[in-house]
Parts: structure tokens; C-alpha cells; sequence
């Protein structure tokens, strides 16, 4: 079984946020592997450690994503890849992805459904279509069963199961694992787990950012009587305009 997880290099999602010269402000801000990232390298640890095989983490980033890398092979990946670009967009990550994956024979690649910093929610489907694989998410649950994947996931209004021949892309989120946290062990085996850093392929990307903002702060909390209905319309209509 050999698996390809892709992983992002995302603020902690208790970090205050602040912007400056129209960016992120990075003092002082703590970076993690991506969280629903996270859950596709522990379901690919699993079934690493159930199949047999290797897990490979990759990562589109420079070189301040190492210690996230790092993390990933502290937790159970056996190497990893990170390809040295700023991840511009969705379709400029994707198109790097598949130009590694595609001649390194592996039977499945597993990301977050979605990234917590941009939340585009794009990528595994980008990376399906590029390579021409199934792609299934939001996956919350991946079992193995031979030559042929079973997947749970969630549809509106509903949960689906599906059946994929490999090799396939998958959008993972929770539960389909239980976050593992690296022990002294795995740290200290890290260090010499191989990292390769490879220069990314030309590629333009397809979307800019002109600015960014922080929302607005909340205002103050008007308590309407359960009665007064048409109290509750007029401030809705009139001062939150939201009707």
C-alpha cells in the first residue's frame, strides 16, 4: 500500500489574526499542520500499520512548512516531499501535487477536505480531475478491503457510502481518525527520515488577492420579548437589514 498525504502549513486556529501592509502579520503567529489534514495522515498511519506499505507527506510550501513536516513524519509518515513554491491557489498546488504523484504509483492520496486558513475546499477535487481518479469528500470514514476502497461521507441532508477501486483521491475530516500526537520516539526518528525538496513546475496561478480585512467586531446584543414579534421583524428589517 503505498499513500501520498498532502498536508498544509496553516496559523494555529487560536491564533489572533492581524494583517499588515495587506497580509498576514506572521509575529507571533504559532503554524500547525492543517486540521482536517491531520485527520488524513492519522487514517493513513492506520492503514499503514494494518496493509503494510509506506506514507509519504508532501507539502507546496518554503522552507518555514519544515517543522510541520517534520511533525507529519514524528506522527508516522516514513518520508516526505516538499515542493518549494508559495501555495499561490488551489489549482497552482493541485497542478504541483499531481506533477510528483503521477509517476510515483500510489494507490491512494489523502488531504483535508478543506484548508483553515483559505477554506477553498478545492484541491482534492482539482487533483482528482488532473490525474483522472475518483475523488470522494468530505470523507469521514476509509476502509480497505483488498484492491477496493470503502468510504463514508457526508451529502446534504444525508451520509452516503461508496465503493472506489483504487487508485482515488480523498477529502478527509473527523472522525475518520483520532488525531495522533508524535512521542519522544517518533520525534527523535523524524530527524532522520529522508525530506526531499523539489523545485515546482511552471505554473501560473489563476486567482489574486486584493485585499484582506478582518470582519467587523460584534455589536452590542438587543433582547427582544418573546411576544414582541413585530418589535423583532422592524429591528431586523430596519436596523440589522438583514430582511
Amino acid at each position: 500500500m503505498k499513500i501520498l498525504v498532502c498536508i498544509s502549513h496553516v496559523p494555529d486556529t487560536t491564533t489572533k489574526i492581524k494583517f499588515a501592509d495587506n497580509k498576514l502579520d506572521t509575529n507571533g503567529v504559532q503554524f500547525i499542520i492543517g486540521p482536517y489534514d491531520d485527520f488524513a495522515l492519522a487514517r493513513a498511519v492506520e492503514i499503514k500499520e494494518k496493509e503494510g506499505g509506506t506514507v509519504t507527506v508532501l507539502n507546496v510550501g518554503l522552507a518555514d512548512t519544515e517543522p510541520s513536516i517534520r511533525k507529519a513524519l514524528a506522527i508516522g509518515a516514513d518520508d516526505a516531499v516538499r515542493i518549494n513554491a508559495e501555495p499561490v491557489d488551489s489549482l497552482f498546488v493541485a497542478k504541483q501535487i499531481v506533477e510528483y504523484a503521477k509517476s510515483q504509483d500510489y494507490d491512494m492520496i489523502l488531504m483535508g477536505r478543506e484548508s483553515s486558513d483559505y477554506n477553498s475546499g478545492l484541491v482534492h477535487g482539482l487533483v482528482g480531475e488532473l490525474m483522472d481518479w475518483p475523488s470522494i469528500a468530505p470523507t469521514m470514514r476509509l476502509d480497505i478491503d483488498g484492491s477496493t476502497a470503502k468510504l463514508h461521507r457526508e451529502i446534504e441532508g444525508g451520509h452516503e457510502e461508496v465503493e472506489v477501486a483504487m487508485p482515488f483521491v480523498a477529502g478527509c475530516q473527523e472522525p475518520i481518525a483520532e488525531w495522533k500526537i508524535p512521542n519522544m520516539r517518533g520525534i527523535m526518528m523524524a530527524r532522520k527520515k529522508p525530506l526531499q525538496v523539489i523545485e515546482p513546475v511552471a505554473v501560473e496561478g489563476v486567482t489574486t488577492y486584493q485585499s484582506f480585512e478582518l470582519p467587523e467586531e460584534k455589536g452590542d446584543c438587543k433582547m427582544v420579548d418573546a411576544g414582541q414579534m413585530d418589535e423583532l421583524v422592524g429591528l431586523l428589517k430596519n436596523e440589522a437589514r438583514v430582511l
